[in-house]
This record gives structure tokens, C-alpha cells and sequence, in this order.
């Protein structure tokens, strides 16, 4: 029998709500068809957000989103995105598919899709094909208050109080698609970019540098360079990390098709985030004993190969429960990490990897991964509590997971325990030990891990879990295979 252990006494921390935070890119259909249909499209829409899509959003409590990238960030010059739409500048998408954009969604639109979200807009400059006084400019033109040249185009664009938007990213990916930088050289770079980004009244920024881009050794030099050089200058550095299956990325495996081994070999590259945050951890802790830098991992998800007969630039994947298990092991990593994650976007929104939502013309679904958002969406602002599990390894061959992931935190005297039985086929029995014991009630995900839903049918969905019983010090959990839970106790 596997083990957790509740310890509401100690804590790491309250969970940053902006762990559950999402990235949409100018990327396939993700932006244009998933979440923008303007507003002369016969989809039901509000000044051209799909409407279905938004209140999608709104369910798991969204509370921040990334825009506009992403590799597209650092070829997005944002003056392109503004005034009447008919005079935007049309360019081709290289990093995308080839395909015309003709920047219709630009800065008001996006802080238009913030505003129905009710979420906090996190924007990623480009550093890459940009300059200091583009970035510069584009902070003015959505926080300044004052009578600049740059905010009269504001106000001639319709609106007249600034934004004020906090969340600022210095480049994407500086390391590769976004220059294809050495750490000194960026180093030097976001030290001069951030310079000249202004704090107006009522706006201070929260200045976000790029940080490695996944596993190996080699990783370890940016985090450690980046804190040596600029630390004392960021608010944030960032992490990017994808599971995949197959010997590498030009051969990745397949959402939908996929052996036991490939389901442990998915599970087993989620769970190396814990790895990650640690290692990169550790070398921030050298630089900021006192945490004061927080760590954002603003790409996660799961990235397999593209359907069939779709464009390979769009990166449209299905998603099975199985992505839904990477989705509930990661959210569990974060929670346990909150003294450094303080915040995450999964990548991306809608049509784009390891989305929570898929649309086709009118039609729209919502994934596995959707579900897991909604059962963890209590966490958020919540006190992370301690959560000591005891289980074994399991998997296939080489490839091994801890059989039961789980976190919990508590808020207004509720108790919420989340938790995956990451075994492929087999069953878990879990005891719960906690101090205080009073109602429990409980939700749950579960199905064949090839299971995922399609617009005509969507049988994976999150129901009443009538697996709980009260025992001796706590609680008994009988948890299907392949499946997500999540119980609160008041």
C-alpha cells in the first residue's frame, strides 16, 4: 500500500496563483481560429474572442497568459499590431508554418482577451530582431500615464488609461531561435534592454530574463552565468522544459500511438522537472540565498508529433489522458517547489501541444489536460502544505515513475489533496494520514490511457470520486489506473 503523509504544520509557502498560468503564441491555430475569430465571424465571439473559448478559460480560473511568444516574440515588432486594422503591416510567419500574418491580434486585442479572461498579461519583447527603444516604447505605450508621442498613438487608438502591465520577458529562447546567444552575450544584452524599460506610476515592472532551455550540464553554465551577471537586475529567470518520446526531436512519438514503454518514457521525462528545479535551483540559491529571484518554467507540456494531414509548422496534437498525467506529476512539482516556482505556462492554450482546448470551425473540446486544471485550480493562492509520499518506482524496461505523484495545500480551512496513480494498468490503494479528518469529497479523472476526445465524442471527463473512505488517522484512497483525483477535506 502507497503512503501520504499531510503535514499542514509545515509549509514551503503559499502557491503562486501564476503557476497555473498559459502561453499563447502567433502559432498555427492557437491565436487565429482558436482564440480570435474577429469580430465579424459568425462564431459566437466578444470584440473578436471566441466566446466559448473564453468562458473555457474562465472555468480553470486562468490568471495570467504569454503572448506573443515564443521563437514568434522575437520577430514581433509590435507597432506592426496596432491602429486601424486595415493599415497593419502584413509579414509571413518563418518560424510558423509560412503562413501571412497580418497582425489583427496585436497589443489591444491582447489586452482586450486579459480583460475577458479577468487574468494578468504577461508579454515577451523581442530582443532577438528588436531594439532597445522598440522595447522601451512598448512598455511607454501600454503603462505611461504621461503626454508622450508615443501615448498619444495610444489614446488615438482608443484607449486612454495605461494598461499597466507588469510582466515583461527580455527575449525568448536568446540561446537559440531568439539570437542564438552565448550567456555572456545575453547577459550583457537583458542588462541593457531592462535599463531603459521604465517603472511609470503605478506600474512597476517585474523584469523577466531567459533562462536554459531544459536538461544536461550544459544548462547549468546559462542559470549560472545569468545569476552571476544580471541577477541583481531580474525579478525572474526562466526554464524551459518538454517531455517527448523517441531517440530525439526529429523522430518524437505520437500522442494517440504509443506502447507501455513509451506511456513510462512520457511520464518519466515529466517528472525530471523536479531534476531541474533542484539543479537550477541550487545555483540560484548561490547568487540569491534569500529567493528574492524567482524561477518562471513559462514552456512545459508535452510534445509529440504533429496529426496527420495537418501543417507540420502548426504543431496540432491530440491529447490523451496520458498528457493529462504529465499535467497533474508537473502541477504537483511546482506546488512542492513553490519557494522558487512563482510562475508557469503551460504551452499552449488552444490547437498548439499540450493544449486545454482543441476547436475546428465552430466546434470546440475540451482536453484531458483541461480537467487536470480544473481539479487543481484550489491550489492557487493557497498554502502549499507538506505532502511526504511513500511508493514505489514503477514503469517499463529502463523507464521508471513514482507510482503516486501528489500535492496539497490549504485555504479558508479547507484541506485539498491532489493526487495521480501514474501506474498504466494497475489499480492503487493510498493511505492518507493527516492530523484532522472531517468531511472529504473528492473528484476524479480517470481512463485508458490512450483515451482522448474528439468533437464528436468526449468521454474523458472529471466525475464524483466514491473511492475515499474514512479510516484510522486519516483516509483510504482506491484509485483506478491511470488516473487524477482530487479531494478536499474541511
Amino acid at each position: 500500500m502507497d503512503r501520504i503523509t499531510l503535514n499542514p504544520g509545515r509549509s514551503a509557502g503559499v502557491i503562486n496563483r501564476n503557476i497555473y498560468g498559459h502561453f499563447s503564441e502567433h502559432l498555427g491555430r492557437c491565436i487565429y481560429g482558436g482564440i480570435y475569430v474577429g469580430e465579424g465571424s459568425p462564431i459566437p465571439n466578444v470584440n473578436g474572442m471566441r466566446a466559448d473559448v473564453v468562458d473555457a478559460l474562465r472555468a480553470i480560473q486562468i490568471p495570467v497568459l504569454r503572448w506573443p511568444g515564443g521563437c514568434f516574440a522575437d520577430e514581433y515588432h509590435w507597432q506592426d499590431g496596432i491602429g486601424p486594422k486595415a493599415d497593419r503591416r502584413r509579414m509571413v510567419n518563418t518560424n510558423w508554418g509560412h503562413v501571412v500574418e497580418d497582425n489583427s491580434f496585436g497589443t489591444h486585442e491582447f489586452m482586450e482577451l486579459c480583460r475577458q479572461l479577468g487574468c494578468a498579461p504577461y508579454i515577451n519583447a523581442n530582443v532577438g530582431s528588436g531594439t532597445v527603444r522598440e522595447m522601451a516604447e512598448w512598455v511607454e505605450y501600454l503603462n505611461s500615464p504621461g503626454d508622450s508621442t508615443v501615448v498619444r498613438r495610444r489614446w488615438a487608438n482608443g484607449q486612454k488609461e495605461p494598461w499597466g502591465v507588469r510582466y515583461w520577458g527580455v527575449g525568448n529562447e536568446s540561446w537559440g531561435c531568439g539570437g542564438n546567444m552565448r550567456p555572456e552575450y545575453y547577459a550583457d544584452e537583458y542588462l541593457r534592454y531592462q535599463t531603459f524599460c521604465r517603472d511609470y506610476p503605478g506600474s512597476k515592472l517585474y523584469r523577466i530574463a531567459c533562462g536554459p532551455g531544459g536538461g544536461g550540464d550544459s544548462w547549468l553554465r546559462w542559470t549560472e552565468v545569468l545569476m552571476e551577471r544580471a541577477g541583481r537586475n531580474m525579478d525572474a529567470l526562466t526554464l524551459h522544459h518538454y517531455s517527448l518520446t523517441g531517440p530525439d526531436w526529429e523522430h518524437k512519438g505520437r500522442a494517440l500511438t504509443f506502447d507501455k514503454g513509451e506511456y513510462y518514457e512520457l511520464l518519466e521525462h515529466a517528472a525530471w522537472m523536479d531534476n531541474l528545479i533542484q539543479r537550477h535551483g541550487a545555483i540560484m540559491d548561490r547568487f540569491d540565498p534569500q529567493r528574492r529571484v524567482g524561477l518562471i518554467v513559462d514552456e512545459w507540456g508535452t510534445w509529440h508529433q504533429v496529426e496527420d494531414g495537418t501543417n507540420p509548422g502548426f504543431l496540432y496534437q491530440q491529447n490523451a489522458m496520458r498528457d493529462a498525467l504529465v499535467a497533474a506529476i508537473t502541477l504537483n512539482i511546482f506546488n512542492r517547489h513553490c519557494d522558487r516556482v512563482v510562475m508557469a505556462n503551460l504551452a499552449q492554450t488552444v490547437n498548439v501541444l499540450q493544449s486545454v482546448v482543441l476547436t475546428d470551425g465552430d466546434r470546440m473540446l475540451l482536453t484531458p489536460t483541461w480537467h487536470v486544471f480544473d481539479l487543481y485550480k484550489a491550489h492557487q493562492g493557497a498554502k502549499q502544505v507538506d505532502c511526504f509520499v511513500e511508493t514505489d518506482r514503477i514503469g517499463e524496461g529502463e523507464r521508471r515513475v513514482d507510482r503516486i505523484s501528489a500535492s496539497a495545500s490549504e485555504k479558508d480551512g479547507v484541506l485539498t489533496l491532489t493526487v495521480a496513480n501514474c501506474a498504466m494498468d494497475e489499480a492503487a490503494e493510498v493511505q492518507v494520514s493527516l492530523p484532522r479528518c472531517g468531511q472529504a469529497n473528492g473528484r476524479i479523472l480517470t481512463a485508458p490511457a490512450h483515451a482522448f476526445n474528439d468533437f464528436d465524442n468526449s468521454p474523458v471527463r472529471a466525475v464524483a470520486f466514491d473511492g475515499v473512505r474514512a479510516a484510522d488517522g486519516g483516509l483510504r484512497l482506491e484509485l483506478p489506473p491511470c488516473s487524477v483525483a482530487a479531494i478536499t477535506i474541511s
